[in-house]
């Protein structure tokens, strides 16, 4: 990959494999303090990446909450003194669980998803990206949602960091309830618009409904096999995001069959490149 641009991306959760190790963290149940070879060693630690990735012609990454081996000040300040060095900027922490729907444990995901926050200000990421809820849309859930992120916002002003949530889990299955949830919280939270979270028969204009919103995007490509990419859905999506004038950075996700994911990252680069001036 040449020609770097501040608008190609990439998130730890397309480098699974490479990574090796993850340190899973939810709420109610603790954090796992030794790493889980969920792909075997790794031949990259988290610390290293940054550098790796530059390499690569990418200028931001995404890093998912449970791919940091540690809290600790010391080595978040470590973290951080690699994507500077590296010239990466953090676009984003991903917060990859908690559920701020959920009747019962609602504000204790709510006060787990806060503490994530001051990681990603520590770290110096830009936005912290949170889900907005597991529980199927319903009044009573969209109101818990708009609660609890009001209290995320505020916190996230505090310290530095854009909170943003995404089209992913059941309360925002559909673009009406992601534009209800924005339109409530009046600009305090970003939307990241992510391709492959939708599907079915109306997936192309749900995503165009949403994107002229995103001020970030996960472009996810989906594979038949190793190093054969679905072309026309993945350029279908870009087109979408071209005529809702999407100036964000493209965060490519690979997820694919095999083992070579920074191949699958190459391909999707070469079909995002297009994109990444003259919107």
């Amino acid at each position: 990959m040449t020609a770097p641009s501040p608008r190609l991306s990439v998130t730890t959760w397309s480098l699974h494999r490479a990574l090796g190790l993850t340190y899973p963290d939810a709420p109610g149940q603790g954090r796992r303090e030794e790493g889980r070879e969920t792909y075997g060693p790794g031949e990259v630690t988290l610390l290293e990446l940054p550098a790796r990735l530059s390499a690569l012609g990418f200028r931001t990454m995404e890093i998912c909450h449970f791919h940091l081996p540690s809290r600790d000040r010391e080595y978040l300040s470590e973290l951080r003194g690699a994507l500077e060095e590296a010239g990466i900027r953090l676009l984003s922490l991903l917060i990859d669980d908690g559920d701020l729907t959920h009747p019962e444990h609602g504000t204790r995901d709510r006060d787990w998803i806060g503490g994530w926050i001051g990681t990603a200000a520590a770290l110096g990421a830009e936005r912290a990206r949170v889900i907005a809820g597991k529980s199927e849309y319903s009044r009573e859930a969209m109101a818990r949602s708009v609660a609890a992120f009001r209290e995320l916002t505020a916190r996230g002003r505090e310290q530095g960091v854009r909170v943003t949530t995404e089209n992913w889990f059941a309360l925002l299955s559909r673009p009406a309830y992601v534009h209800e949830l924005l339109d409530r919280l009046e600009g305090t939270v970003g939307l990241n618009g992510d391709f492959g979270n939708w599907g079915g028969p109306t997936k192309y204009d749900d995503l165009a409904a949403i994107f002229p919103r995103a001020e970030t995007s996960h472009a996810k490509a989906h594979f038949f096999a190793p190093g054969e990419i679905d072309r026309d859905d993945y350029v279908a999506c870009l087109e979408l995001t071209r005529r809702a004038g999407f100036s964000g950075p493209y965060t490519l996700v690979y997820d694919g069959p095999g083992n070579d994911e920074w191949q699958g990252l190459a391909i999707e680069a070469e079909l995002v490149r297009p994109y990444l001036t003259g919107q």
